[in-house]
């Protein structure tokens, strides 16, 4: 096998493709299998090229020194200059402009086909969107146009040749045609030399999440009767598999109008609350048109203002048993007001502009009814998915979580509630309490930057997060269970070690986020990448590539662990959190490598780990 002339990091001159013009450029790797050299350009592109088209700085310098030399008189600085020419020197006149000296080497490989491996140019995005959450797709360039691809691959065939010749290394405002595709689809396109608007693509045909349309079709129908028959069995006194599926009680059983209303209200105050002039106002990462949409952050002032009214009502006789009496009731009219919402989502979304799309949307009806096809649906300026997403369901977790500690008090004839509810109350509020103070960092997760608002993330906010997530409070009530200090000082250990943790690393990467020159930062280790960011590689983000996935379980599991052993339904939210947490990371690593080619490979290589140490 041939040995290589260049090492890597060596800085030399590149040809680029299609011209006869030579580069600075670094050298990244060598592929001894196709013995082609990855380099890497100073604007940050990065392409694939022969040995044959790499030279040395040194010949360029050499070439530079000897042309000096060639005439005595430049050599003794004279003004004078000789006006004979050598017999080999072309008149003046017949000497070729630059641009026919182009078009001659393109002629010359007019039978040659180019395949290159191009890096989009990208720029330094706006203010503090230095990344995004848990590695979600960057998607701002110059002027705020959008790019999905980190790698496209062109053929440059003999009509197109002199066309595809015309790259420049120079930042500029021309991109090529994206599409919405979420795996590395390798296109066959060549560019124009024209200018382009900032006016988003059209949704195109993409490999689909979740198993596609029968996936999707699969989870629509399965989340609300999975909701149902887990409620159903928590409130048999003996839940068991041998009695599954439960009886199903009559339908005005399980549908009550007053309770539809309640619901209705309780959406109305937070909504109330969140149109509340308190609270500082943030902006949002940049769009494909490169707006930034404004956010007001009072999450947790709805929070004290909620506790506030609760506390009232019930010092004024309101009885907040009604809630557990009736909680079957009431996730049926969540999962049908998020059913509606989701309706109406679609409907106003068939008219929404392109650049209103989502990236996740697909441009078939049924998957973009689940995943939602619109990215910000607002009503002025409501914004209809940032408010779901941390509102009503988890402040409503909140309050169904104490209308299951005073049931048990009552039921039990108990004068204060359980050491086992006790904890859980505290853990969950923890959690709520936590996520509402850091309301900032929504903005840069999936959710808000990638995904669409529809019925996965209706439902989900609004009917699985309250009655699911709720779920140990609400076995704890008919399935009492008595809780040694011994064990809940472990158990509370467990909690602060996955809540610190999850704090840590969440702090670390949104302070990175805001401003990677910190001070404070000095010390974390990066890999830079070709769009411009970097990677961390230490601190919390060296130990796994998702540490905030990590404490997101151990803090799972300490919810479920009060509960006891007696039966295997109150750690049903720690079997589905872990794989909803697999799912994401997964989404996450195809979205990373995508966007960061060869720079995540090299930090995958540096933290091999993904959730937990020693397990991938």
């Amino acid at each position: 096998m041939p040995s290589r002339k260049f090492a890597d990091g060596e800085v030399v001159r590149g040809r680029w493709p299609g011209s006869s013009l030579y580069y600075e450029v670094e050298i990244l790797s060598h592929d001894s299998g196709s013995q082609l050299y990855t380099v890497k350009y100073k604007d940050g592109t990065e392409l694939e090229l022969k040995e044959s088209d790499i030279k040395p700085l040194t010949s360029f310098r050499q070439r530079k020194s000897g042309s000096a030399s060639s005439s005595p008189s430049r050599r003794r600085g004279s003004r004078s200059r000789s006006r004979s020419r050598s017999p080999g020197r072309p008149p003046r006149s017949s000497r070729r402009s630059a641009s026919a000296s182009h078009q001659a080497d393109i002629k010359e490989m007019r039978k040659e086909v180019l395949e290159v491996k191009l890096t989009p140019l990208v720029l330094k995005p706006f203010g503090n969107s230095i990344s995004r959450y848990n590695g979600e797709t960057e998607r701002t360039e110059r002027g705020g146009m959008p790019h999905r691809h980190a790698e496209e691959k062109f053929h440059v065939s003999e009509e197109r040749s002199y066309v595809s010749a015309q790259y420049s290394l120079r930042p500029r405002r021309e991109e090529i045609k994206e599409t919405d595709s979420k795996e590395e689809n390798i296109v066959t396109t060549t560019r124009s030399a024209s200018p382009r608007t900032s006016e988003a693509p059209a949704t195109q045909t993409k490999d689909l999440e979740f198993g596609g349309v029968p996936g999707v079709l699969l989870i629509m129908l399965g989340l609300p009767a999975c909701l149902c028959l887990l409620l159903l069995m928590c409130e048999q006194k003996e839940p068991s598999l041998l009695n599954f599926p439960p009886p199903l009680p009559a339908w005005q059983d399980l549908w009550e109008t007053r309770v539809f209303g309640v619901y209705v209200l309780w959406f109305l105050m937070q909504a109330l609350f969140y149109l509340l002039p308190v609270g500082k106002v943030v902006e949002g990462m940049p769009l494909a048109d490169g707006r930034r949409l404004k956010y007001r952050l009072n999450g947790f002032c709805a929070l004290l203002l909620t506790s506030a009214v609760i506390g009232a009502a019930v010092f004024w006789g309101a009885d907040l048993h009604y809630v557990y009496g009736h909680f079957l009731q009431f996730a049926l009219a969540a999962a049908a007001f998020s059913l509606g919402l989701s309706v109406y989502l679609a409907v106003r979304a068939a008219g929404a502009p392109p650049g209103a799309l989502a990236p996740s949307s697909s441009g078939n009806a049924i998957y973009d009814f689940f995943i939602g096809r619109e990215l910000n649906p607002r009503i002025g300026t409501f914004d209809l998915k940032y408010f779901c997403e941390l509102r009503p369901g988890l402040i409503g977790w909140v309050v169904v979580n104490l209308a299951m500690l005073l049931a048990e008090m009552r039921l039990q004839n108990r004068a204060a509630p359980s050491l086992a509810m006790t904890l859980v109350n505290s853990f969950q509020l923890l959690y709520v309490v936590d996520a509402l103070w850091n309301e900032e960092a929504l903005l840069t997760t999936m959710d808000i930057t990638h995904d669409g608002f529809g019925f996965m993330l209706a439902f989900g906010d609004l009917a699985w997060v309250p009655f699911i997530y709720s779920f140990q409070a609400f076995y704890l009530v008919g399935h009492p269970n008595e809780v040694s200090w011994p064990m809940a000082s472990l158990i509370i250990a467990l909690k602060l070690c996955g809540y610190v943790i999850f704090r840590g690393a969440n702090s670390q990467k949104n302070a990175f986020r805001k401003n990677p020159a910190d001070p404070k930062l000095a010390h974390l280790k990066t890999i830079h990448t070709s769009t411009g960011k970097d990677l961390l590689v230490s601190g919390w983000w060296g130990f796994v590539r998702h540490p905030n996935y990590l404490g997101d379980l151990l803090m799972a599991l300490a919810w479920s662990l009060p509960c006891g052993f007696g039966h295997a339904l109150p750690y049903f939210y720690v079997a589905y959190f872990t794989v909803l947490l697999v799912h994401r990371e997964a989404r996450d690593e195809r979205h990373c490598r995508r966007r960061y080619g060869l720079a995540w490979e090299q930090y995958c290589r540096r933290v091999p780990y993904r959730i937990l140490p020693r397990v991938y």
